[in-house]
């Protein structure tokens, strides 16, 4: 049997005001920001990029709460069966989700916290014998499989990015005190023992720890498909990333100047709308040939002229398109759409 594969992702979209109603609420904002109001987004996409479905959410409701409601409606609306599998960020997976997941006989490819697993697990995982490009499996009593891959790419990027933040936090700690306000929550502070609530240590020990896990990345999945296929599954993640960012950039879905619930849901249906035109008009490029990007053939697009006259004499319509020398690398491909499967 192959398998369908679906990504889920949120993303926030924030308002410029702080006033909330029933759907506009503060919340975790991925867009950083905290004292405005927003909604929240969920966005199930196809491999190929193709956005399927969404469902708005309260600013101030948890992630991890909307992708099983949204999945299910998805599968009833469509009349699907089981033979889809949904691909999802460990940040929005709790045990609660992935049992709602299993009980729902749903097969997954999601991301693991192989920090948070049992001693023995962490122990097994540590044990390895690292190989670049590699991966191991444990299969569990449930009928998961955890699967633990390494890189050594990862892993020169995960030492770099600590020692820059141990780096910081030795200037910070010179003194050997230091504020709450100077504690990086979001960073490094991990490696800091504290007491009295201002005299810190740096502990070596934990950081020694740290750089065991350099370059390991976890993932969980209750499908038949290899531990590589899986892993490039979860990796395709970031179709639904760039959905999100051309969404927020070129095509404005954020910040919204609509008060209404009814218009912030035309908002985003709209753009939803436009993203998949945007999609489709990345597919006729591509079989085309053209060597452009979407925005580029639209900047194009917004400056072609038509000019049209009127004969008084005849009454006939006369016109023509005018292209510009950028322009006509787009025309022919573009305006004789019968070889592209457009109608």
């Amino acid at each position: 049997m192959v398998l369908t594969i679906v990504f889920y992702d949120v993303s926030t979209l924030y308002f410029e005001t702080s006033k909330t109603d029933v759907l506009r609420e503060p919340g975790f904002s991925k867009d950083g920001k905290t004292a405005e109001s927003q909604v929240v987004l969920g966005l199930l996409v196809s491999e190929g990029g193709y956005p399927l479905s969404y469902s708005l959410y309260n600013g101030s409701q948890y992630e991890g709460y909307t992708m099983i409601p949204m999945v299910d409606d998805f599968k009833q609306r469509f009349n699907l069966g089981s033979d889809f599998a949904v691909v999802a960020d460990s940040g929005l997976m709790n045990a609660k989700n992935v049992k709602l997941l299993r009980d729902a006989k749903y097969k997954y490819v999601i991301g693991a916290r192989i920090k948070s697993e049992s001693q023995a697990i962490r122990e097994w995982i540590l044990s390895w014998e690292k190989k670049d490009g590699e991966f191991i499996e444990y299969k569990r009593d449930n009928g998961e499989r955890l699967i633990v891959g390494y890189s050594a790419a990862r892993a020169k990027k995960d030492a770099y990015n600590r020692e820059r933040g141990v780096e910081r936090l030795r200037k910070a700690c010179k003194s050997g005190k230091l504020t709450k306000n100077q504690v990086n929550k979001r960073g490094y502070n991990k490696f800091l023992e504290i007491s009295k609530d201002i005299e810190v240590v740096i502990s070596e020990e934990k950081i020694a720890e740290d750089a065991k896990w350099d370059g390991l990345k976890g993932y969980v999945t209750n499908t038949d498909l290899p531990a590589k296929d899986a892993v490039d599954e979860y990796r395709g993640l970031w179709v639904v990333e760039r959905v999100f960012r051309v969404s927020k950039g070129t095509l404005d879905m954020r910040p919204m100047f609509h008060f209404t619930e009814r218009r912030i849901e035309a908002h985003v249906c709209i753009c939803f709308v436009a993203y998949k035109v945007y999609k489709e008009l990345e597919r006729i490029i591509d079989k085309a040939g053209m060597k452009m990007s979407v925005d580029k053939v639209l900047d194009i697009a917004k400056t072609v002229t038509t000019v049209r006259v009127n004969m008084t004499q005849n009454h006939k319509m006369y016109s023509k398109t005018l292209f510009l020398s950028d322009q006509q690398k787009a025309e022919s491909p573009l305006f004789d759409l019968t070889n592209l499967g457009v109608k």
